[in-house]
């Protein structure tokens, strides 16, 4: 099992930038595509993005399409989330999970994730 751990959320302005890290242990996450998703409060969890094992591959919403970037590190063990022109409507706490499968659209769905870490809150104030 993959322990995983969401940094990097805060308190932004419209407009802003944030850059979200999630750190793996336990195992390493070469071999793991890896996701982002998010939530708010009474909704479903949300795919944001998604890389395969050696960030050859990348899949977004199309709300965060040239707004958001994810990478990885495998050497660091660490995937990141770069969030630019942040919006009110991204707010949200924001999840790093293990994929199972890359591929559109399968790698969206939150069923092909399986360790996920405890999540960080980004709020963007309008």
């Amino acid at each position: 099992q993959v322990q995983l751990v969401e940094s990097g959320g805060g308190l932004v302005q419209t407009g802003g930038s944030l850059r979200l890290s999630c750190a793996a242990s336990g195992r390493t996450i070469s071999g793991y595509p890896m996701g982002w998703f998010r939530q708010t409060p009474g909704k479903e969890r949300e795919f944001v993005a998604h890389i395969n094992t050696d960030g050859t591959e990348t899949y977004y919403t199309d709300s965060v399409k040239g707004r958001f970037t994810i990478s990885r590190d495998n050497a660091k063990n660490t995937v990141y989330l770069q969030m630019n022109s942040l919006k009110p409507e991204d707010t949200a706490v924001y999840y790093c999970a293990t994929g199972t499968i890359s591929g559109w659209p399968i790698s969206s769905w939150p069923n092909t994730y399986n360790d996920w870490g405890q999540g960080t809150q980004v709020t963007v104030s309008s």
